[in-house]
């Protein structure tokens, strides 16, 4: 059973850890809930307490409308998960998600002066590169699911399925959204480490899309290239949890 530990069940989390030294906060990408981080718990260091963002829209907050701008997302997402920051936390994105951790982050240090030990980063081109796909957000219904078949993010099966489709579509459209209408601005760097993760047969998200997310750290950062495209997170899943799983050691 998940058991909400955040006001609003904002944090999914399988296996609360009262022990746990890191907090490691989970940001799914477009379309996606807590699910596909709950088998990933097992396979992290002992003290890592996994917790996986629940947005609305989706998982047990289906019936919520979900958030189709970044702003109001990110200080929703700030006042719920500060009173869980009474211990040391990471953040960890992929793809819409590490966008989403990257500017939560900004938001809590203009808020409390508070900042994630570490910003892991996966399959996401840094945000001032311009974004080089048209919108797809408000297409016709019949050519966004086009899109989404052409991205790969959704299995065929699931296209397939047309009432499950109608249940997904809002939140699809709602996540695209939020990314296809978010606008840079610039602030300084953040004052944490960066791990950033890439797919080496990735179309969407390039090395240099990926290399130019270290112009927002002024510690250090590391890049990392798996086998597969911009879904690596399914596919190559054990060597991106060693991956992680060293990067967090030294964290805590």
């Amino acid at each position: 059973m998940i058991t909400a530990i955040a006001s609003g069940s904002w944090i999914a989390c399988s296996k609360p850890n009262s022990r746990a030294r890191l907090r490691l906060f989970c940001f799914p990408y477009a379309g996606t809930g807590p699910s596909i981080f709950r088998t990933r718990s097992d396979a992290l260091p002992a003290d890592v307490e996994v917790c996986p963002v629940q947005l609305p829209g989706r998982g047990t907050r289906l019936l919520e409308d979900p958030f189709s701008r970044l702003t109001p997302l990110v200080h929703s997402l700030a006042k719920a998960l500060f009173p869980l920051l009474d211990r040391p936390f990471a953040f960890f994105g992929h793809s819409l998600g590490a966008l989403v951790g990257f500017e939560l982050a900004r938001q809590l240090r203009r808020q409390a002066g508070v900042h994630p030990v570490r910003l892991l980063i996966s399959a996401a081109r840094a945000p001032q590169i311009p974004r080089r796909e048209r919108p797809i957000h408000a297409l016709p219904e019949r050519e966004f699911l086009a899109e989404l078949n052409r991205l790969k993010g959704i299995p065929e099966k699931v296209l397939a399925e047309a009432d499950l489709m109608q249940i997904m579509l809002p939140v699809l459209r709602a996540d695209f959204a939020v990314y296809e209408s978010y606008v840079y601005s610039a602030e300084p760097p953040l004052d944490c480490p960066f791990s950033i993760f890439g797919g080496l047969q990735d179309q969407r998200v390039n090395r240099g899309d990926l290399e130019a997310w270290r112009d927002h750290t002024s510690v250090s950062s590391s890049l990392r290239m798996f086998p597969g495209d911009h879904f690596f997170l399914s596919t190559t899943e054990p060597l991106l949890l060693q991956a992680l799983s060293q990067e967090l050691r030294g964290d805590r």
